[in-house]
């Protein structure tokens, strides 16, 4: 089956060759990846691919190690959220504010030129959280849209100060440049592309600005049956702790304890799993081995009855403590 590439598979492997280091050839065959059509005519390409990016990433990691700290972040925590908006939107200012990191903060745009992670901490969890330089289009540096990509999910920065309708629109335009689409897109899906689908929430930040409260109103109306919207002041400290569990809440994510028999459960160190895994999901995060030896598990939290023996195909919910037997 022929591969059928489009113009655009081209220009992004005409990138390719350009590229002048290793970190600018990985984000060139990601957009490849992206760009390319997914049918049987492409599988050998893809695979191709993936190896290049597999070599370049370990050299890349062997050459530059200093420099790729601040283009490719591991995830830490039960997840990793980046932090997205146009500029002078408060995205560095939040971040700073809910997290460990310490990224420059002015009142003027385009101080943010890298990526900073910061821990935030919700609960007994720690969320991974990256302040990203803004979406302008003059400004898009070639790394960022491969680690929005690799995000669990995004938050869409909005200042209230001005206009929240037009930067969304603003933002989601630039998104989807990158093959990023959030919120009820079904009816655009391009099914012959690669299209990375996530998870999103929309926070209209500076609340204490005048106007903020109208504007929040119109962003709550022209998005909110899409996806979340919060609103919050970064600088006043105002809606961060509910801002916190949304970002729990739009990650979907589950914690589920384990306990050994006649022992205490460890609520220290949780298993985060999606919404809608099963007692043998859990038991293989434990160890690859645990799903196809265990015996039997007992659950407590939701079943009926505490310490009722419970089947493979159990579907867990946020908070439940497992015993596994083998």
């Amino acid at each position: 089956m022929p591969a059928n590439l489009p113009p655009q598979y081209f220009d992004a492997e005409k990138s390719f060759r350009e590229a002048k280091n290793p970190l600018e050839k990985i984000a060139a065959l990601e957009e490849m990846l992206a760009i390319m059509p997914k049918h049987k005519g492409t599988d050998h390409l893809r695979a191709k691919l993936r190896a290049r990016i597999a070599r370049l990433t370990e050299a890349s990691e062997k050459k530059a190690a200093t420099k790729r700290a601040s283009v490719i972040i591991e995830k830490e925590g039960a997840a990793q959220v980046a932090v997205v908006g146009l500029p002078n939107a408060g995205k560095s200012q939040l971040v700073a504010a809910i997290t460990n990191a310490s990224p420059p903060v002015a009142d003027y745009p385009f101080t943010t030129h890298s990526a900073t992670p910061g821990m935030m901490e919700f609960e007994n969890i720690k969320i991974q959280l990256i302040d990203t330089p803004p979406l302008a289009p003059q400004a898009i540096e070639f790394w960022l849209p491969p680690m929005l990509r690799r995000a669990d999910a995004l938050l869409i920065v909005v200042s209230l100060d001005s206009e929240p309708l037009e930067q969304m629109e603003a933002i989601i335009n630039q998104l989807e440049t990158m093959r990023i689409v959030i919120g009820d897109v079904e009816a655009r899906e391009e099914p012959e592309f690669t299209l990375w689908h996530k998870k999103a929430l929309i926070i209209g930040n500076k609340l204490d600005r005048d106007k903020a409260g109208q504007n929040y109103n119109a962003l709550k109306e022209g998005y909110g049956e899409k996806m979340p919207v919060i609103a919050i002041s970064a600088r006043e400290g105002t809606g961060l702790e509910e801002l916190k569990a949304k970002i729990f809440q739009v990650l979907d994510i589950i914690r589920v304890y384990t306990k050994v028999p006649g022992g205490k459960p460890d609520f220290a160190d949780p298993i985060i799993l999606d919404r809608g895994s099963t007692l043998a999901d859990a038991a293989a995060e434990v160890h690859k081995d645990f799903a196809a030896k265990m015996k039997y598990a007992r659950i407590w939290g939701s079943g009926k009855h505490d310490g009722v023996m419970a089947r493979r195909d159990h579907i867990l919910k946020d908070g439940d403590i497992i015993e596994l037997h083998l």
